[in-house]
């Protein structure tokens, strides 16, 4: 457990099928950042298959807040061949527009794939 100003506190980051049927999980302290956590359960995801042969450690798709809207994790992901809906911190698009045309292109935001609740 990690110590912050509430106290003792810790961080769960969870990866899940579309069901909402956990994967994988890892575990930090409070008051680390979320996307610290996103490779270690990238890692962790093993989906047995319905015949012989070894699990999938590659999901098609990945749906994840804003907290893990980094170039890190956005790399990390096209390096692997996942498409990802994740959308943008202000800051960011904020850079991105101050550069002009040396910020290059905003990363692709599916909203129909999300709910209307968790892209404000």
């Amino acid at each position: 457990m990690g110590r912050s100003r509430g106290g003792l506190t810790t961080k769960l980051h969870l990866a899940a099928d579309r069901r909402c049927r956990p994967l994988a999980r890892h575990t930090t302290v409070g008051q680390r950042a979320d996307c610290t956590g996103f490779e270690q359960v990238m890692a962790g995801i093993r989906v047995r298959r319905r015949g012989a042969g070894r699990p999938r450690t590659r999901p098609g798709h990945v749906l994840a807040g804003k907290a893990y809207s980094s170039q890190a994790i956005r790399t990390h992901l096209r390096r692997r061949g996942i498409r990802a809906t994740i959308p943008v911190k202000a800051d960011q698009a904020a850079n991105r527009r101050r550069k002009g045309p040396r910020g290059g292109r905003p990363p692709h935001f599916d909203c129909e794939r999300v709910p209307a609740a968790q892209h404000r």
